[in-house]
């Protein structure tokens, strides 16, 4: 057996990609006590450490000689191969392009971090499953120019992140780290903050603002920026639009040089920026001087950024509704032809471009974008609002999505056509989740290969910036995307591979939290990542919209929606379609001898609840003396998911009760659904305990104007008790 205290990493440092995994690389054999030396590869042969390392690439033939005669490798694919000698080990990582290459070298990191030594790694080949693995994220660029999500707390505190060079090296490092490749950046009117354009100058928003003033928008986005909000502005940044073009240059340069596409998306017809313009643009869809600014707009966007991918747009939420034809008419007005102006004069540029299905027809979009020259691809809302649902969602094989089952828009694309899946995370803006079997089966449910063009996640609801709830913040604030790093890990690894073992992702909690047992730790957070999912596709009905059900509170918005979900809310309403669960009135017919038994009960859901909930309490429990912050605070969410799954599963369990009531006029269920209740109030009080120990209340942006505040919330939960004692049968 060699004695390894010693290593070299051979690479070339043109490659910035490769140069990160070389980076990463030292990272994890440092931590093993190696002591390591970076070389280039025309050094190699001069190598005297017993461990080496060379990481290089097939891309136009720069590959280290010796390696050119590798297998075929798919885009982004890579191979390690290993080689013993007598007195030193010759790990060759071998990408099929520079990514490719980054990617060999963080999974040998991994393997490392996990504690294999590097000559049992064995040889292995690997390929990207899903083929473009992305981010959608709701960027706040300035409270003049607003994303769909700043009417709530977490925008206005990132309005100064999102200019933070800082914050976008962790970020892209990170995203490039969990294996993602594609950054979509999603606001409603993005060029006057992001772009000088010379037909209009006056447009071009110097210095960067937030507002002190609440922000009252719809739920459609309009109303976001108003004379109140306009008229109490503070500076975040000073900073000349030359400075704007120059910080965007850098992070999409960043970018790229972690392997990650960038491209802006956009929701139409929105003006924010322009207001008081001396040009005449407007949000009316008939002003031909707005649809030459948005042309001109686009243009001056594509040609100021070379390495933006694509643009991507909305046929909504401002345009005319029910004029599909109307509607795309101007969208390539707008924006198709800003990019076949682009492409008359730079005809080897290739833009790709993403329109959203979004209240549109595919058959409309592509006879509106027909002359369109390069990829383009249209974009389905995936889960609707709620990725942690089910791990197939029936929704994109049904015509009218959420209701007929009939031919799908999946089988109306043309054939050689693909779709993204907007992946929409509406569910946790609190609590960190974790469970791989659950991300796993999603994945390889997703559509074939021939119809995917892959995928992007995120919320509407808040901003993936830096959390701002936390009651022990770290300085700077913590990113999101550093704060649940275990479900960001899980959902990009798995998608780039989802054959990863659940031992791997048990090893990385063990080098995350090493005075934790990474058993314990594993099974605790899978247990209670299933509970939230649990009770989204049984409490369903038309709760597939974010402003309809957010789990984490028992809640919608008050005005658009239900407010808090009362015990009448889950009598009543039905489970997702397709989900095999039967509703609390199917099931108590049968339960009076008028009806079969069709899926899973209400009274099995209760019972899987439940059993989450204990195992994830009883693991936990043995976890004692942690000192570590960050495994203090995981296990204080995963607590808190504990008590709010009990809370779930006495609530249904009292709906079933009066529901039965209602059924028979039999006082003994009323009875039972009173103590049914009573026990949910009292896990409702250890939820809201736990979660107040960790977060401060915030508003969130698809759910009304006031702060969620669960602590706030107990009088609700109390009053199902009243509505059951008093609830009466005939009505």
């Amino acid at each position: 057996m060699i004695e390894i205290n010693k290593a070299v990493i051979v690479f070339d440092e043109a490659y910035p990609t490769i140069s990160f995994a070389a980076v990463k690389l030292r990272e994890s054999l440092e931590n093993r006590g190696i002591t390591v030396a970076f070389a280039s590869p025309a050094a190699l042969s001069a190598s005297t450490e017993p461990l080496r390392i060379v990481l290089t690439s097939l891309h136009k033939g720069h590959a280290e000689p010796g390696v050119l005669s590798m297998p075929s490798l798919s885009p982004e694919g890579y191979a390690i191969r290993l080689e013993q000698e007598s007195d030193f080990t010759l790990c060759r990582v071998i990408g099929a392009d520079p990514e490719g290459a980054m990617y060999g070298g963080l999974d040998v990191a991994d393997t490392v971090n996990a504690g294999t030594d590097i000559e049992n790694i064995g040889n292995k080949t690997s390929k990207p499953y899903i083929s473009r693995r992305g981010v959608k994220f709701n960027i706040p660029l300035d409270a003049r120019t607003p994303s769909y999500s700043d009417n709530g707390d977490s925008a206005q505190h990132n309005i100064a992140e999102m200019w933070n060079m800082d914050f976008w090296r962790q970020f892209l490092d990170d995203m490039a780290l969990y294996r993602y490749n594609t950054l979509s950046l999603w606001n409603m009117h993005p060029f006057p903050s992001m772009v000088q354009v010379p037909e209009y100058p006056d447009i071009a928003l110097t210095d960067v603002k937030r507002t002190t003033a609440p922000i009252r928008a719809s739920l459609r986005g309009t109303g976001m920026s108003t004379e109140s909000t306009l008229a109490q502005l503070e500076t975040v940044r000073e900073m000349t639009m030359a400075d704007k073009v120059s910080f965007w240059q850098e992070v999409m340069t960043y970018a790229k040089n972690r392997g990650i596409a960038v491209y802006i998306i956009t929701w139409n017809i929105f003006t924010y920026g322009t207001e008081g313009n001396r040009y005449g643009i407007t949000s009316d869809q008939d002003n031909e001087v707005t649809i030459d600014y948005f042309r001109a707009s686009v243009r001056a966007l594509l040609e100021t950024y070379p390495l933006l991918a694509g643009i991507g747009v909305t046929a909504g939420e401002n345009m005319l509704s029910h004029q599909p034809q109307l509607n795309e008419e101007w969208l390539w007005r707008a924006y198709g032809e800003g990019v076949m102006d682009v492409k008359r004069k730079m005809p080897e540029r290739k833009i790709r471009f993403i329109h959203r299905a979004h209240e549109s027809a595919l058959s409309t979009i592509y006879e509106a974008f027909a002359a369109y020259p390069d990829t383009f691809d249209v974009s389905y809302k995936y889960s609707l609002a709620h990725m942690y649902s089910a791990v197939r969602p029936p929704f994109i094989y049904r015509t009218n999505g959420y209701k007929e089952l009939q031919a799908g828009f999946l089988n109306g694309l043309p054939e050689g056509k693909k779709t993204w899946l907007t992946v929409r995370d509406d569910d946790y803006y609190y609590f960190r989740w974790g469970d791989p079997e659950f991300v796993r089966q999603y994945i390889v449910n997703m559509p074939p290969a021939e119809k995917l063009a892959g995928f992007y996640m995120g919320p509407d609801g808040v901003i993936w910036g830096r959390e701002f709830v936390s009651t022990e913040p770290e300085s700077p604030r913590q990113p999101i995307i550093k704060k649940r790093w275990y479900g960001f890990m899980l959902w990009g690894r798995l998608a780039y591979d989802p054959t990863v073992p659940d031992w791997h992702f048990e090893q990385q909690l063990a080098c995350r939290f090493p005075e934790a047992p990474s058993r314990m730790l594993f099974e605790a957070w899978s247990s209670a990542s299933k509970i939230l999912p649990l009770v989204t596709r049984f409490h369903w009905e038309e709760n597939h919209l974010d402003f309809q059900w957010y789990p984490e509170a028992c809640y919608s918005h008050p005005e658009r929606a239900k407010g808090f979900h009362t015990v009448l809310h889950f009598m009543n309403d039905g489970p997702m379609p397709e989900s095999g669960l039967m509703s609390i009135p199917e099931y108590c017919w049968h339960l009076i001898g008028d009806g079969a038994i069709a899926g899973i009960t209400p009274e099995q859901v209760c019972q899987d609840l439940n059993n989450y909930a204990d195992r994830t309490l009883s693991l936990i429990a043995g976890i004692s003396a942690v000192t570590d912050k960050e495994l203090r605070l995981t296990i204080g969410d995963l607590r808190a998911m504990a008590y709010l799954g009990r809370y779930y599963a006495s609530k249904i369990s009292g709906a079933v009760q009066l529901c039965l009531y209602q059924k028979t006029d039999d006082a003994s269920y009323q009875t039972a659904a009173v103590e049914h209740l009573q026990t949910a109030s009292g896990h409702w009080k250890q939820y809201a305990a736990q979660t107040a120990s960790q977060y401060v209340p915030q508003q969130l942006t698809r759910q009304g104007y006031g702060k969620v505040d669960v602590t706030a919330l107990q009088a609700q939960v109390d009053q199902d008790i009243t509505i059951a004692q008093t609830f009466r049968v005939k009505q």
